[in-house]
């Protein structure tokens, strides 16, 4: 059943949600045509982002973001491991991204969601090209000691640009990390200072934070004729196939560029109007991540 070319005849005699219902895309569209969209946004405004530290207590860093109605929950957890033999004078991190079904109605319960693999990946691809960590900071003793940073980030709200919300909540979770200390056990071993065992000489020098150089931000906008929609839900991730997600690093260098696929394609004017799209919302994300650091120093 097609939909008549007076759509706007037709969703002014049908009642708007099951206009929206019957004709998903006639009814963004009837939006776009005014320059808005259905939640109240202008196409290329990002909804309101919110950021805390400290969420989780028994994690060494961790961050709750949210960006709408999508939520992260990062968390860093420190373990002491022989670094390989390959790079003896640096530290690895291990990323995983899951998706419970308490998410989304599109996750069922003991089958894993489709986009928490390609998430991860992304993640993992990002975090180490753009240069967040210099992975030498987390060496403790050349070839014996050294730490693994496992970053695990549960999605409890999945409600569009995924990416742009994990990877947010895994720089502020870095952000507020703080390193354990450190002392040699009686076999030899570099393991966790306990408070029980303040008399023991540390390895390292107390807690400290990590130094983070070209933070990454992220901003996925929709391709969809001649509109280009900033930071999407996932209802309209899932009526407007064409997304390109764009990492910029906090001096305005491009890091990725990704585009899974999708019927638009995206011309060169498209990518330029996306990437200066992402420069804009990199400075609002960072001013968000500064106020949630400052915040947690007041405290």
């Amino acid at each position: 059943m097609g939909l008549p070319d007076g759509s706007g005849d037709l969703l002014s005699e049908m009642d708007g949600d099951a206009f929206r219902r019957l004709f998903p895309l006639q009814f963004y569209e009837s939006h776009f045509v005014k320059s808005t969209r259905p939640d109240g946004r202008s196409l290329t405004e990002a909804r309101e982002t919110s950021s805390a530290l400290g969420a989780v207590a028994s994690a060494d860093g961790s961050a709750l973001v949210k960006i709408g109605s999508t939520t992260m929950l990062a968390a860093i957890k420190m373990e002491v491991m022989t670094p390989p033999t390959e790079s003896p004078d640096e530290g690895c991190i291990a990323i995983d991204f899951h998706m419970p079904p308490i998410c989304s109605p599109t996750v069922r319960p003991g089958r894993p969601a489709d986009a928490a693999p390609v998430v991860s990946k992304q993640l993992s691809d990002t975090i180490l090209s753009s240069g967040l960590i210099n992975l030498k900071e987390l060496s403790l003793i050349s070839g014996k000691a050294a730490w693994m940073a496992y970053l695990d980030i549960y999605c409890l709200d999945a409600d569009g640009a995924l990416f742009d919300a994990a990877l947010l909540s895994a720089v502020a979770a870095f952000s507020h990390l703080q390193i354990p200390v450190v002392s040699m056990n009686d076999e030899g071993k570099v393991v966790v200072m306990s408070e029980e065992q303040g008399g023991k000489e540390a390895v390292n020098n107390g807690k400290r934070k990590l130094t983070l150089s070209s933070i990454p931000f992220s901003l996925t906008c929709i391709l969809h004729k001649k509109y280009i929609l900033a930071d999407p839900t996932a209802e309209e991730e899932s009526i407007m196939e064409t997304l390109v997600t764009v990492v910029l690093d906090s001096s305005g260098q491009l890091v990725s560029l990704y585009k899974p696929g999708g019927p638009v394609l995206a011309y060169t004017s498209a990518i330029q109007d996306c990437v200066a799209l992402t420069r804009q919302r990199a400075r609002e994300l960072q001013a968000i991540l500064d106020e949630a650091i400052s915040g947690m120093e007041v405290d």
